[in-house]
């Protein structure tokens, strides 16, 4: 099987110049030991390798972790680091002690229950990145560029990525971004996506809530991706899975932890008023939202009545890994007010906020740039707006408006 290098692996390796503990989360399946493992092949310690998937490694760790620390001793790589938070108290006093640079690499599948650990024992002490399944510009070697709506970027940029038709886009959204399935070591994705859910994400859900019924579990992620790149609606998705509301936000909790789906808030400041405040709903991996939605191929997919929501879900989540990639907090909402006006995405930075709006057409009208301006009382200035599409090469309206085929994202 072929390695897929990733965009992470410079910033890994800068951040053990200077940090002595490297908390990487994200996903199961998302390549972060792979990663890992590979970079230590280019180091030259003999960093050893543990994963607290092993039930004995596991028990020693909760149970005696200064003895699991002189038995792995750093440089150490500790994966699933998760399943032994009482492990972060001696990390630290071990840190405390040496301040060796890079001596932890950790990795953690599930974010949130790890980082309060994290935040009471490690604070200050450790760098945490998050890893999403392979990204487009992985999956295609282009340069690690969080997005931004600069001009000169996309001129210096066109001529170095390959353009993709429609439904080549279609079909690496419906084959998706898992490193396995990507670099073919398993060619049928139904197996994969099957075991996927059956194994890791109920294993993980009971691991983080005790018992669940799967039936009704397997029922309730379907509802969520159905409303993929929606206004986020507990009462539905509870319905579908016949469950309560309350069920149904702990799970999408639990969903949000183990870094299958994330959250996109509406942007709102005290002059728009207007605006809604619930958030949207997104996947990281648009693979596993066609296999949940039944799609058979990525013809259906293209021509089914999903195929908006599949095309935004599948550009929002190539613009987050971009961010996550680079090691940036990304700064994306999306605007939507009680007049229906909505704007897809707007990119906040530098003082500036740049509207973006998705369209599943390869000749976006100018009358879509109207409206930008309803985001024009917020206090800080609109800075270049772009149409994301699916045109074959890269133009634009004017200097303030572009257009960008979305395989450039």
């Amino acid at each position: 099987m072929e390695y897929i290098s990733r965009h992470m692996e410079n910033r890994i390796l800068e951040l053990s110049q200077s940090y002595s503990a490297i908390l990487l989360t994200g996903p199961r399946q998302a390549g972060k030991t792979t990663m890992l493992r590979e970079l230590m092949k280019k180091e030259n310690n003999e960093r050893q390798y543990v994963t607290l998937d092993d039930l004995t490694e596991r028990d020693m760790a909760k149970n005696d972790p200064e003895m699991f620390l002189q038995l792995h001793r750093p440089p150490v790589l500790i994966d699933e680091v998760q399943y032994a938070p009482e492990l972060f108290t001696y990390v630290k006093i071990h840190i405390d002690r040496y301040h060796n640079p890079g001596d932890f690499w950790m990795t953690g599948s599930q974010i949130f229950r790890l980082m309060r650990g994290v935040q009471e024992s490690l604070a200050g002490r450790v760098a945490l990145l998050h890893m999403s399944p392979l990204s487009q510009r992985e999956i295609t070697g282009a340069p690690c560029v969080p997005f931004t709506t600069d001009l000169e970027h996309f001129l210096a940029e066109q001529r170095q990525i390959r353009p993709v038709s429609t439904p080549e886009l279609f079909a690496r959204l419906w084959r998706g971004s898992m490193p396995e399935l990507v670099s073919g070591r398993i060619s049928d994705r139904n197996i994969f996506y099957s075991s996927y859910l059956s194994t890791y994400i109920e294993r993980d859900v009971r691991e983080l809530s005790g018992t669940v019924d799967a039936l009704k579990f397997n029922r309730f992620v379907t509802a969520a991706a159905a409303r993929c790149a929606q206004l986020l609606n507990y009462k539905a998705m509870a319905d579908d899975a016949d469950i309560d509301i309350q069920t149904a936000k702990a799970w999408l909790n639990i969903l949000e932890t183990l870094g299958i789906v994330f959250l996109l808030h509406p942007y709102s400041n005290n002059v728009l008023k207007r605006t809604v405040k619930t958030p949207k709903l997104y996947f990281y991996d648009t693979g596993l939202v066609c296999y949940l939605t039944r799609w058979s191929s990525p013809e259906v997919a293209e021509s089914g009545a999903m195929n908006g929501a599949l095309l935004e879900n599948f550009a929002v989540s190539e613009m987050m890994k971009g961010y996550q990639n680079a090691g940036l907090e990304p700064y994306l909402y999306f605007y939507r007010d009680r007049d229906a006006k909505e704007i897809d995405l707007i990119l906040e930075g530098d003082g500036k906020l740049c509207p973006l709006e998705i369209k599943k057409t390869a000749t976006p009208d100018k009358r879509l740039i109207r409206v930008f301006d309803v985001i024009d009382r917020a206090p800080l200035q609109i800075g270049t707006g772009a149409i994301l599409c699916m045109a074959e090469k890269f133009s634009a309206f004017d200097r303030e408006h572009l257009i960008v085929p979305i395989w450039m994202i």
